[in-house]
């Protein structure tokens, strides 16, 4: 079907005839070339986010296989008739089951991901089954396999031993000296399927057998002896029987094949669906394109937009915007300046979009959806010669403004050219307001300085140019909206040699109007290119600005790290004072529940001296858990000295740690820690008792003396006991394990229910005193006991 004239004019059939080469199925191909864009909204976005999920899993696991996948519709319909497929087609069948499955694997592969195109590919029905049995059947178009059939390979072993039989035969006649002298050649050659030799012609009558054949000049004769008559006849049924069995397979198989038709044929469309998406995603990436953000309001903002079709090494990205502050754009500059491109560009990208691809544009463009995007292009590329008249383009631009409404997106190059040019600029105003009344967005290219002068007076209609730098004479192809285009001829003309005084007549002759006109553009343009530098300047501070930002924000993050890791630190510090306390605050109860044991009205006030030593030793050693510069550097500002610090004293001086005072005067206090004396404020210190040493071995003798010690096991049954009780004698227990130096110990709790089973577990987790911890083996209670490790 021919491609509506409009979008040829944009060349969207370059555009599509490149989609189709990305494509690796003739299907999808044809289905790339014939796609039309959608004025449906819905269907638009629903088509780019395809693309768009198709772009993400290709960027994330890379690009599925399509390889294989042929379009087996007519055979499948056949096999659901009752035909039988020969063995290419059923090849092709297998194939292309072979090419959904694997597309179904490639996307099982894709876990944790939803997407648009889930819905296809859970229309993908894989067949292994049939897959396997048509490659196990059939090697090739013209091979079946042995082991298609039990039969089939009996028959075919039958077929090899009955040759060989008659081979060996052959051979025997061939190199018997009775046959040698009748013989042309020494050899055993074939002739409709039988073993014959070949005979000189002069001896036919002396070998016995059938005449198969006569060589063309008549001096040979190929003849089956007598004796293996009988033994081709049996091959060449057995070759009978092998085809019938070799039709029966395939019969077979093509009955399989069509009752699987549905699903194959669902499962073929499915496929070939998202091989025209990937296709979609694969011109994408070439592209550098990405999704625009779509809209019915006419609103149009490209940002560093690229003509696909112009190299990419050339092509200058332009920024362009029409419908939102404007509805018309009035385009002038000199000619291949980039005014062409520009508008085919706005239109091109338009048509992608609603094809469901993404555009070569910057990330946020808009672009709107239009129900008729109507085209006048003069370009030799785009329009025939014999409509490049006047006539032509007034009879097209009649055509459009018949067609045009508020849905419209007009496009006209050189707008009222080819005529008079006051009557021209007329009718191009003209038109331009008949268009806008219709409510169409419309971007033209002129020439005309009096639509320069319109659109600067005309609310909604604004002005662009294409860039042109005099001083090398050439286009830049940046587009600049809200400048009108100055008419270089002059400037040219002068830069190229041309006498002064006949550019000043010809200056003289444009008239003061038009002088005056181009006296503001050019010095509009000076005040552009002002602006254009401090622009850049501004942007250039912007960066440095982010620059030196970015690095604050990662000293910033820096030092958050460092500070959550003095944090860990001081927490893991903490709860290893707390686990100390822990342990000795155990010791103590357990020294205690010892001298209560040994107490009796002869010795209590030895035991009560005992009770105060312990008691004083367990001070002294929770005395030691406090690090001397940890208090040094976390001041307590609410300190109040118990007395008046005299020389000798141990004190902890603030900033610098331990030390002992010298003297004292004046509220001041001589002090010294190591080398170093210092003078410091009463303030500044902090009187600790010196510390005495721990007596050694004194545990050891409450472990010889102790009964309790005595009675110490490694195993401690709880069953029976309630949650509370058995977790408090638990503690006990292994408290005097510890202090027995009992390296494991077996707790049992008993199966049941399972509920103190899992009261020990959490306690032995965060107990200080446990290392590790286990369910009992076989052999050692199972899941009825826990064995646990101490420190």
């Amino acid at each position: 079907m021919k491609m509506d004239k409009n979008y040829e004019a944009l060349e969207l059939d370059k555009i599509l005839q490149m989609l189709s080469e990305e494509a690796s199925c003739d299907d999808a191909r044809e289905l790339a070339l014939e796609i039309k864009p959608t004025s449906d909204f819905v269907s638009v976005c629903t088509l780019l986010n395809q693309t768009e999920d198709a772009c993400s899993l290709l960027a994330r696991f890379g690009a599925p296989s399509f390889s294989g996948l042929r379009n087996i519709n007519n055979p499948l319909a056949r096999a659901n008739a009752g035909g039988a497929l020969g063995q290419g087609e059923l090849l092709r069948v297998g194939c292309t089951l072979r090419s959904i499955r694997t597309l179904y694997e490639w996307r099982s592969h894709c876990s944790g991901v939803n997407t648009s195109l889930d819905f296809l590919f859970e229309s993908i029905s894989v067949n292994k089954y049939l897959e396997d049995k048509i490659f196990s059947c059939i090697i090739s178009e013209d091979e079946i396999a042995d082991k298609a059939s039990e039969l089939l390979y009996d028959i075919r072993k039958k077929i090899r031993a009955k040759s060989a039989s008659v081979r060996e035969k052959m051979d025997s006649i061939i190199h018997s000296a009775h046959y040698a002298k009748f013989l042309q050649e020494p050899i055993v050659t074939q002739r409709n399927g039988r073993y014959v030799v070949p005979v000189k012609s002069e001896h036919r009558g002396d070998v016995a057998g059938l005449v198969h054949d006569t060589s063309s000049s008549g001096a040979t004769v190929f003849i089956e002896p007598v004796s293996v008559v009988e033994a081709n006849n049996d091959i060449k049924m057995l070759e009978g029987r092998e085809r019938e069995e070799i039709a029966r397979i395939l019969y077979e198989l093509s009955s399989e094949a069509g009752s699987f038709a549905d699903s194959i044929k669902i499962s073929y469309d499915a496929a070939v669906s998202l091989n025209l998406i990937f296709a979609k995603a694969h011109l994408a990436d070439k592209m550098k394109a990405l999704k625009p953000i779509v809209n019915t309001e006419g609103e149009i903002n490209l940002k560093k937009a690229r003509h696909p079709l112009i190299d990419k090494k050339r092509v200058v990205p332009i920024d362009i915007s029409l419908g939102e502050e404007f509805d018309t754009l009035v385009i002038t500059g000199p000619n291949t300046g980039g005014k062409t491109v520009s508008i085919k560009t706005i239109g091109l990208l338009t048509l992608m979009t609603m094809c469901g691809l993404l555009i070569p544009a910057s990330d946020k463009s808009k672009i709107s959806i239009f129900d008729n995007i109507l085209i006048d292009i003069g370009d030799e590329q785009s329009i025939d010669q014999s409509l490049s008249t006047f006539s032509s383009h007034i009879t097209n631009i009649i055509d459009i403004m018949n067609k045009a409404d508020e849905s419209s997106l007009v496009l006209i190059d050189e707008l009222g050219a080819g005529t008079d040019p006051v009557e021209g600029a007329a009718l191009a105003v003209s038109i331009i307001e008949y268009l806008r009344s219709r409510g169409a967005k419309i971007a033209a290219t002129t020439h005309y300085a009096e639509l320069k002068a319109y659109a600067l007076d005309t609310d909604g209609v604004t002005n662009g140019c294409c860039e042109f730098d005099v001083e090398t004479l050439s286009p830049t192809y940046r587009l600049l909206i809200g400048v009108p285009g100055r008419s270089n001829a002059f400037a040219i003309s002068k830069r190229l040699g041309m006498e002064q005084s006949v550019i000043d007549n010809a200056s003289r002759i444009v008239g003061s109007d038009n002088r005056d006109f181009e006296g503001v553009l050019e010095k509009l343009e000076e005040t552009r290119q002002e602006l254009e530098e401090e622009k850049k300047e501004a942007e250039i501070a912007g960066e440095r600005a982010k620059e030196l930002q970015k690095k604050a924000q990662s000293e910033k993050d820096k030092i958050e790290v460092l500070r959550q890791r003095e944090l860990e630190k001081a927490k893991r510090e903490a709860e290893k004072l707390i686990s100390q306390a822990k342990q000795q605050a155990s010791m103590f109860l357990l020294e205690l529940e010892k001298l209560k044991k040994e107490q009796d009205s002869s010795n209590a006030t030895e035991i009560a001296k005992k009770t105060r030593r312990i008691i004083k030793s367990q001070m002294g050693e929770m005395d030691d858990l406090i690090n001397p510069q940890e208090l040094a550097d976390n001041w307590d500002y609410d300190y109040k000295l118990p007395r008046e610090p005299v020389a000798g004293d141990a004190v902890i001086i603030r900033g610098i740690g331990e030390g002992e005072v010298l003297e004292v005067s004046d509220n001041k206090v001589l002090v010294k820690s190591g080398m170093l004396k210092t003078r410091v404020k009463l303030s500044d210190i902090r009187i600790i008792e010196k510390k005495k040493k721990p007596i050694k071995q004194t545990r050891s003798v409450y472990r010889t003396s102790s009964r309790a010690d005595e009675d110490v096991k490694s195993e401690l049954d709880l069953r029976g006991q309630s949650t509370e009780e058995a977790l408090a004698n638990l503690g006990i227990f292994i408290d005097k394990c510890v202090l027995n130096g009992i390296g494991e110990i077996r707790i049992i709790h008993g199966k049941g229910l399972g509920v103190l089973k899992k009261a020990v577990a959490e306690e032995l987790k965060h107990h200080p005193n446990i290392a590790e911890y286990r369910l009992g083996r076989y052999g050692e209670g199972e899941d009825g006991v826990t064995i646990a490790k101490l420190k």
